[in-house]
């Protein structure tokens, strides 16, 4: 069995970390090993979403806030729920326009701006890649047990809270 794509020659930073000496903290140990599990995730839904869809994560990513706001996003929600530039989101809305699957409409609230949603055809499409990502993260954390994801998911939600604390209470 070979390795994914782009990961037969690369270390990845816990691995390259675990002959070190005893003097670094759990913390770092405990971040390298968030961040490897996510890279190694994010990278395979990338190559197949790119294989069986020809698509990309953060147009994966817009037709899914779109299809979680119903009613439509102007750019700007989109990009602070992305955490990503408007100019990032305004050449993937108008690429993703263009294939049919978003449209533009005025704001009712505003008329100045314009709010995207999705398409008939885009909610077909996202629905298609969307049941194929369920199944992907299914098959890529299968090797745990139901009660493994149950005791992870409420230990994140403890990091998470930690860290929104932490970050109130950082100096500027």
């Amino acid at each position: 069995m070979t390795a994914p794509e782009g990961l037969a020659s690369s270390v990845d930073a816990e691995t390259a970390l675990a002959g070190a000496p005893e003097g670094h903290k759990d913390e770092l140990r405990l971040w390298l090993r968030l961040l490897t599990c996510t890279t190694l995730v994010e990278t395979e839904i990338r190559r197949r979403l790119r294989l069986a869809f020809g698509t990309t994560l953060p147009r994966f990513d817009l037709l899914a806030q779109l299809e979680r706001a119903g009613s439509g996003l102007t750019l700007g929600e989109i990009s602070r729920r992305m955490m990503v530039s408007n100019g990032n989101v305004t050449g993937l809305a108008a690429r993703l326009e263009a294939e049919g699957l978003i449209e533009r409409r005025t704001s009712p609230a505003d008329r100045r701006a314009q709010t995207l949603r999705l398409t008939q055809r885009g909610r077909r499409e996202f629905a298609r890649q969307s049941a194929a990502h369920e199944g992907w993260i299914a098959e890529l954390l299968g090797g745990l047990s139901a009660a493994d994801r149950a005791t992870l998911h409420r230990l994140l939600g403890r990091a998470k809270a930690g860290l929104r604390a932490a970050l109130q209470e950082a100096p500027p």
